[in-house]
């Protein structure tokens, strides 16, 4: 009889996954969400990440068109918010392109820096105190309606990315700034996890001792005084409308359900597509997560939720 648990069965199924993947080396966008001639969305988050990662202090595809205005159709531009270890370029090579395909105006921040960190190390976000950061997010934002002249944003986060612009919202004057606030792989309740940065640096082609402190990530744990901050007198702010979107394979939020927050919309991605076996960091690129991503930001246009299978890392197989 086995005795394995069911996390560790869910590991062991990840990692299975994880390694065909990368034999099979697959990851092709699935149709229906990109059009022909549009530009290119990448759906497999290892790739993009490491790709994004060799060109320095760049802007994701379509992201950071200072001269882009709103439509009446699309009347908010979008904030795109990475996550611990991440930044603007290597967060965001599927949602970026995906969200100026379909006539939004998007932006992304790098935040969280470490002054003096190094190169390349210096392009690796969040890292500082999640304060620190969203002074830096609040100043992006300002600087995004003031350049496209609209009255609110749309944020999406990823991870540190879900957690940190609620400090913004709720202490920082935000909330009568954003409209929709949606969270992938958010930590509403913290995580029990450690960021695995020798795993990541080596991704990353950084020295470990190169990776300066991480000053936000036992913010990001239960139980943290900034999350004990955070959270009294509730979450909900203002009129923001806040969207969850988790995956049971999460092995960075500990458990996934820390994402579940009462008041909000709460979608687990397994719900929609049983085949769907991203993790913590394919989430950022999941097919499947972005039509809801895109359905949540234009109610009156929703799509059918596509389904296929898709792989911890590298998403969806075939087209």
């Amino acid at each position: 009889m086995s005795h394995t648990t069911p996390r560790a069965r869910r590991a062991l199924a990840t990692a299975a996954l994880t390694l065909l993947a990368l034999v099979a080396g697959v990851a092709a966008a699935p149709s229906g969400l990109a059009k022909d001639g549009d530009l290119p969305v990448n759906y497999n988050f290892l790739v993009g990440a490491i790709a994004a990662g060799a060109h320095v202090d760049a802007d994701p595809p379509g992201g950071n068109d200072w001269s882009c205005r709103p439509t009446a159709a699309h009347p908010r531009p979008v904030v795109l918010v990475h996550g611990t270890l991440g930044n603007k370029n290597t967060n965001w090579q599927a949602y970026s392109p995906l969200l100026a395909n379909n006539g939004y105006c998007v932006f992304s921040l790098t935040y969280g820096v470490a002054p003096g960190t190094p190169l390349p190390a210096n392009q690796l976000g969040g890292m500082m105190r999640m304060q620190d950061s969203a002074q830096q997010l609040k100043t992006f934002v300002a600087r995004v309606l003031r350049a496209t002249g609209a009255r609110k944003v749309d944020l999406i986060g990823h991870s540190q990315g879900t957690f940190m612009p609620q400090y913004y919202v709720k202490f920082l004057g935000g909330a009568k700034h954003v409209k929709n606030y949606v969270s992938l792989a958010p930590l509403w309740h913290g995580t029990n996890a450690t960021v695995p940065f020798a795993l990541l640096a080596r991704v990353f082609g950084v020295r470990e001792q190169d990776i300066p402190v991480c000053q936000a990530c036992p913010q990001m744990a239960a139980g943290s005084p900034f999350l004990a901050g955070l959270r009294r007198g509730g979450l909900l702010v203002g009129n923001v409308k806040y969207t969850n979107i988790m995956t049971k394979y999460d092995q960075a939020v500990l458990p996934y359900t820390s994402g579940r927050e009462p008041g909000m919309r709460n979608i687990v991605v397994q719900d929609k597509c049983a085949t769907d076996y991203g993790e913590h960091f394919e989430i950022a690129a999941d097919p499947v997560a972005a039509q809801i991503v895109l359905n949540t930001l234009d109610p009156a246009h929703r799509k059918p939720v596509p389904c296929m299978v898709v792989l911890p890392f590298t998403g969806p197989v075939g087209g």
